[in-house]
């Protein structure tokens, strides 16, 4: 692709109140995405542990890692005892393998290490988050099919 399109293109990203654009020309692609400080980056495709992009719409404001962990409301305190298992990535949280199955553990059920508790999609991706300990499930934290931050709990285990 030509370097003048490319910067064409993110002339066009700075202009528009769009948080991603990606063009595809036979077989090359390229990705523009706005960062939270108002820049802006390129991508291969084959690059995909970036996060993804916030929705085009007016940008939010930027929580604390503690507030984007707990939903801004709870405190660590809050969670019962026993071992948290946190979202390993930023996605959307699924406690079922699909809508119309039951979820893959409720609160009390005993679990083993290495069993599914949850998935997380991220980047069109279902990843599975296993238990990384043995247990009885104490909490489910997430919320089927809303968004998780990297590092929130989603799961206490006791």
């Amino acid at each position: 692709m030509d370097l003048r399109k490319i910067k064409k293109l993110i002339d066009l990203l700075e202009e528009s109140n769009l948080a991603e654009i990606e063009i595809k020309e036979g077989e090359e692609s390229v990705r523009l995405a706005r960062t939270p400080t108002g820049s802006v980056t390129y991508a291969a495709p084959a690059v995909m542990h970036a996060p993804p992009a916030q929705q085009a719409s007016a940008p939010m404001p930027m929580q604390s890692p503690t507030e984007a962990a707990t939903g801004g409301t709870a405190k660590p305190s809050d969670l019962p005892e026993g071992h948290v298992l946190r979202a390993p990535m930023v996605g959307t949280f699924y406690a079922s393998p699909s809508p119309d199955k039951p979820a893959f553990v409720s609160v009390g059920q005993a679990v083993k290490a290495g069993e599914t508790l949850g998935i997380i999609e991220a980047m069109k991706m279902f990843n599975p988050i296993e238990a990384d300990v043995s247990g009885t499930v104490l909490a489910i934290l997430g919320e089927s099919g809303q968004p998780v931050e990297f590092d929130q709990p989603l799961f206490v285990i006791g």
